[in-house]
């Protein structure tokens, strides 16, 4: 589609300015990791290819844009997806946004993946008056000294771990609990030149848990069949990935949900501290009167007939839920190790895969 060269108040970043920018956004960690570690993938590995703006009066007014902001947006357009960045010291900033109406259109359904909470209620001030935001939280848990002193037996016999390849994708892309916003395509990419471990069965190659390393950056999408828990997989996964990131030069961070104690007590067994909260939010706008009758305002992602006809392939997922779910009504047991509890309490299938954005369920 058609690259828009400026918005209102934006301009569009040219190649060779992304590396002066990700120096400056240095001064912001680690509220800025998420969209420093955008552009870092970006330029070092170039798995997706992003579109980004910075504000007409970059620096003075710090605030950058990133199109799009997940790689399956909707109706296919990258302009309804975005990430934002704005230091929370700064946050009036991000009014521009409220009269930015070349870049986005406020009448067409929005996703924004995992943003800082001041950024996002800033968004919601002026957004409650045109739609709906409807909000999933996650915290940003960073690394900056990985636990090397952990010890661990070693894998049962009739099981191994290797790196993801390509004939991988397909199954991971169909147990992941977020395909609605992420196409399978860019898992293809990820598994080629980002790290990506799975831990398989010998005797039939079956998959049994699963994380790979983010296009923005976070070591996300740790999966568990439940047949497989209490192995110590999830634990083994977390640690031998974020080796491997701090091998390729990345700053490991997961987003894990507020609700699950399990994946931050693994987490944080491993060094990793909280920074920040977020939220992950879909934007859908008020319906425009007509003649006195609502219409929508755009053609709408049907997420309860998806849902629906897709009930029995659902994966279970007990910290990052589905960005099209009605409810985040995640509740966690307290006995369960592993997390999952949080699923079964919902009801949901036991032979589906446990999930989580960067957050491991086993310990």
């Amino acid at each position: 589609m058609e690259i828009i060269p400026e918005g209102r108040h934006f301009r569009l970043v040219q190649e060779s300015e992304l590396p002066e920018i990700l120096d400056y956004l240095e001064r912001f960690f680690p509220e800025s990791l998420k969209f420093h570690q955008t552009i870092r993938t970006y330029l070092n590995d170039r798995v997706w290819e992003f579109k980004f703006y910075v504000s007409k009066d970059w620096p003075e007014k710090p605030i950058l844009l990133h199109f799009p902001g997940c790689t399956l947006t909707p109706n296919n357009n990258i302009y309804q997806s975005f990430g934002i960045f704005c230091p929370s010291e700064q946050i009036e900033h991000v009014d521009l946004m409220r009269t930015e109406d070349i870049l986005i259109d406020w009448q067409q359904p929005l996703y924004l993946n995992f943003t800082h909470i001041a950024i996002m209620n800033r968004l919601d001030d002026f957004y409650k008056e045109m739609g709906i935001m409807e909000r999933l939280e996650g915290d940003i848990y960073v690394c900056n000294k990985l636990n090397t002193d952990l010890e661990f037996d070693e894998l049962p016999d009739n099981a191994y771990m290797r790196q993801l390849t390509v004939d991988d994708v397909k199954h991971i892309h169909d147990l992941y609990p977020a395909n609605e916003i992420e196409c399978v395509d860019v898992f293809e990419i990820l598994v080629k030149v980002l790290p990506g471990l799975g831990i398989f069965r010998k005797d039939t190659n079956e998959l049994a848990a699963w994380m790979v390393h983010s296009y923005y950056g976070a070591m996300f999408s740790m999966q568990t069949r439940p047949d497989y828990r209490r192995l110590g997989y999830g634990i083994r996964l977390a640690i031998a990935l974020t080796n491997k990131v701090i091998e390729r030069g990345y700053k490991p961070f997961v987003v894990i949900r507020p609700q699950n104690d399990a994946s931050r007590n693994l987490y944080t067994k491993l060094g990793f501290e909280k920074a920040y909260e977020t939220c992950r939010v879909k934007m859908t706008p008020h319906p425009i009167k007509t003649n006195g009758a609502p219409e929508p305002s755009a053609p709408e992602l049907d997420a309860n007939a998806d849902l629906e006809a897709n009930k029995e392939n659902q994966p279970i997922d007990e910290g990052i839920e589905d960005m099209l779910a009605e409810k985040c009504d995640i509740k966690a047991d307290d006995d369960d190790a592993d997390a999952d509890a949080a699923a079964a309490a919902r009801g949901q299938d036991k032979k589906a895969t446990t999930a989580d954005e960067g957050i491991g369920d086993d310990k």
